[in-house]
């Protein structure tokens, strides 16, 4: 299994490797479906997902607040998605907390890269 640290380098990672670990880490595999429902979710707050990676998130998105442009977040659109593993942990814990008001569960983060990963050209 991966052992994924912060002291993780660019380019150490895919996104099938994330999904494999926190799909390790959940003990079931990610699901494309509760996945894909999950991204489009607000959970009680006044963010989801979507709000700043559009739906798909295969196209260029845009922080709601910022204005920052965001790279498409699905891998095939995307090649660098999910390939620094200490961006990944950074990115996951910032907006997880940002839509759930809490850390993901290692079963959403492997549902969330299950639906990713399921977007395709």
């Amino acid at each position: 299994m991966l052992a994924f640290t912060s002291a993780a380098r660019a380019g150490d990672t895919t996104a099938t490797q994330q999904l494999n670990f926190w799909s390790a880490q959940a003990g079931a595999p990610g699901d494309a479906g509760k996945g894909r429902v999950f991204f489009g979710a607000r959970h009680g707050g006044e963010w989801s997902c979507t709000s700043c990676h559009g739906t798909p998130p295969t196209g260029q998105g845009k922080h709601a607040t910022t204005g920052k442009t965001i790279p498409p977040l699905a891998p095939a659109f995307n090649p660098k998605a999910f390939t620094d593993t200490a961006r990944v942990e950074k990115w996951f814990r910032r907006n997880c907390k940002d839509v759930l008001s809490r850390e993901c569960s290692a079963a959403e983060k492997a549902d969330v890269l299950a639906y990713l990963l399921s977007l395709q050209p």
